[in-house]
């Protein structure tokens, strides 16, 4: 009898850390769903390359900031489960999307400190609701947290806050969730060597040989360091590991 293959919910999976998690999900044998915000054909482009993992994938558009849209996308959701993956749920959420604002506390702006609540807490709180009623029991939940929530750089008091909720929500989250057996956990890279942020941390070689000098392993992150572990915990290895914290900065700051 063939084994149902599980179907991981990422999103933005279309480019930097996303893409990254995706492919590494992918890599073990789970079907993905990736979504972007606007730009369609890298998505479609990653999902080729799940594609030529031998998985099914599929993506969608979803823009997190925006609450009111959910209800529809899931509906969405529903529709690509049926007609790519025959099937009607899935089984892993990887709330991924975001983006970084750097400001120091005095100069961030109202307008500034809102659309990071919409897409760094709002967001991923109200998807995480509407997915549950899509998602089968037994899975899991991975959110995405920084290594800012632990150590301090000036300039991302309000972006570090909101991951400091999502860490004290993901605890909350596998404590009510435990009844279906789906396992929650927050996973916080350090800096990494990215497009985010403006690709401050990979194209400014001073910040990054700060970042390096402050690392115990040397060096500053790739998006390879990161995308393993978010499929670690989407796997029946880690069915025992529940409301964990899990920084992957090579030692930041210790």
């Amino acid at each position: 009898m063939a084994v149902n293959t599980k179907i991981a919910l990422v999103t933005g999976g279309s480019r930097g850390l996303g893409k990254n998690m995706a492919i590494a999900i992918a890599k073990k044998g789970i079907d993905v769903i990736i979504t972007y915000n606007s730009k369609k054909d890298e998505a479609d482009a990653v999902v080729k390359e799940i594609e030529a993992l031998g998985q099914k994938a599929s993506s969608l558009q979803l823009n997190v900031a925006d609450s009111a849209t959910f209800d529809s996308f899931f509906i969405n959701v529903s529709e690509v489960l049926k007609s790519t993956f025959t099937t009607d749920k899935f089984d892993f959420l990887v709330n991924n999307a975001g983006i970084g604002i750097h400001n120091s506390f005095v100069g961030t702006t109202e307008a500034e400190f809102d659309q990071l609540t919409n897409i760094q807490f709002k967001g991923p709180f109200f998807l995480t609701q509407k997915a549950l009623n899509v998602m089968n029991d037994n899975g899991g939940i991975v959110n995405i947290s920084t290594g800012l929530a632990r150590f301090s750089f000036p300039g991302y008091a309000a972006y570090a806050a909101m991951k400091g909720a999502i860490e004290t929500l993901t605890r909350y989250q596998a404590k009510e969730l435990g009844a279906r057996k789906i396992r929650v956990n927050v996973v916080a890279p350090g800096a990494i060597e990215t497009d985010f942020g403006g690709g401050v941390v990979r194209d400014n070689e001073q910040m990054n040989q700060q970042i390096a000098s402050v690392t115990a392993l040397g060096r500053v992150g790739l998006p390879d360091d990161i995308g393993g572990v978010v499929a670690f915990l989407c796997s029946e290895e880690a069915r025992w590991v529940n409301a964990q914290r899990i920084e992957v900065s090579g030692g930041m700051m210790l």
